[in-house]
């Protein structure tokens, strides 16, 4: 049977570009920014969001409340009536390259309660946000259950505006241990360069939950570990790019672009938010690695967005072409580029499994 891989759109377009000498269409050229802003706001989600200008998030990070009566910030008559509000907003501020991810689960109930296949169901027949992929945090620890088997996941869903989204595989490849490599290098048929960089993560993350004693807790019930949040932020923005999270609860996005060198513009309507934030900022320390960065409160938004353009005014972003998926790649020479999305990245392995 032939290697389904020497059939493969986004290994065709890999190597048409490395034989071409043509950069990775996830590479960011020119500058770092000198300093990364932060902007905090207690405001309520829906009216803040209709505030901010068009085009302008690269991403969207966001966990929002389920109705789960968990506090005040938790609770709605009719969910679903209120979600379709701000998921009517998303499309508008994510810029052309933009992406956006939604936490949630599969919990549905009743019109109160809602999950996020509602959230999908309606962004697909009401919107015209592209569904890119479902990824699935397992985890071990969890409840126990008598009635149905014991949860051990967690789902997000990761949207796109255009399929022109950026996404950087090489930010958060799965390093392979020493023996792997080694086994693997024995083979002449497989690429010494691609192993050291290590294999795709997949949608399937195991990252453990965390613990009422973890050294990340800032107090939040729904609170999530810094490595997933990390993960997106790595993947599917860059240095300098802006990050919106809307339901912004224990400030967790903040604090990892913070230490990944990204803007955030953080939301939430309850004013605990600048304590949970305060308490992360407290648990980075310092470091002499760690980039100049300045939080804000409450500055008019179309006043920090220029701010934040004017730090990252020097970054190259690329020209994404389409998804590699729907069109074939096609290599200008005379412009040196190439005409694939990094989503390609996602069947680009120089391996399989």
């Amino acid at each position: 049977m032939a290697n389904k891989s020497h059939f493969n759109s986004g290994h065709i377009a890999m190597n048409a570009l490395k034989k071409s000498g043509v950069e990775h269409s996830a590479s960011i050229n020119g500058k770092q920014i000198e300093k990364s802003l932060h902007g905090v706001y207690i405001q309520d989600a829906v009216q803040f969001l209709k505030k901010m200008p068009d085009n302008s998030v690269q991403l969207i990070l966001i966990d929002p409340p389920y109705n789960l009566d968990l506090d005040y910030w938790d609770t709605y008559e009719d969910y679903r009536s209120w979600a379709k509000t701000w998921l009517d907003e998303i499309y508008r501020i994510l810029t052309d390259t933009g992406n956006c991810v939604i936490f949630g689960g599969f919990q549905f109930q009743d019109i109160k309660k809602g999950d996020l296949l509602e959230v999908l169901h309606y962004t697909r027949h009401n919107t015209p946000l592209r569904f890119v992929n479902l990824i699935i945090w397992y985890y071990k620890n969890g409840m126990s259950a008598h009635r149905f088997f014991a949860n051990r996941h967690e789902e997000a869903i990761w949207l796109s505006k255009t399929n022109k989204y950026y996404f950087d595989l090489d930010a958060v490849r799965a390093p392979f241990d020493e023996a792997t490599k080694a086994m693997y290098k024995k083979d002449k048929r497989l690429n010494p360069e691609s192993i050291e960089k290590g294999k795709n993560p997949t949608n399937v993350w195991e990252i453990g939950r965390l613990n009422g004693n973890s050294v990340e807790r800032v107090g939040h019930p729904t609170q999530k570990p810094l490595e997933i949040i990390r993960r997106f932020v790595r993947a599917l923005s860059y240095e300098g790019a802006i990050v919106l999270d809307f339901f912004a609860g224990s400030g967790t996005t903040g604090r990892v672009c913070i230490e990944e060198n990204r803007h955030s513009i953080m939301v939430d309507a309850d004013a605990a938010l600048n304590a949970y934030f305060k308490k992360h900022l407290a648990n980075m320390g310092v470091s002499f690695l760690q980039k100049p960065y300045q939080i804000i409160n409450d500055m008019e938004i179309n006043e920090l967005l220029s701010k934040m353009n004017e730090q990252s005014k020097d970054i190259v972003i690329p020209d994404f072409p389409d998804d590699c998926r729907e069109e074939s790649p096609i290599i200008h020479q005379k412009e040196r580029t190439a005409t694939y999305s990094s989503s390609c990245d996602m069947f680009t392995a120089q391996f399989m499994k």
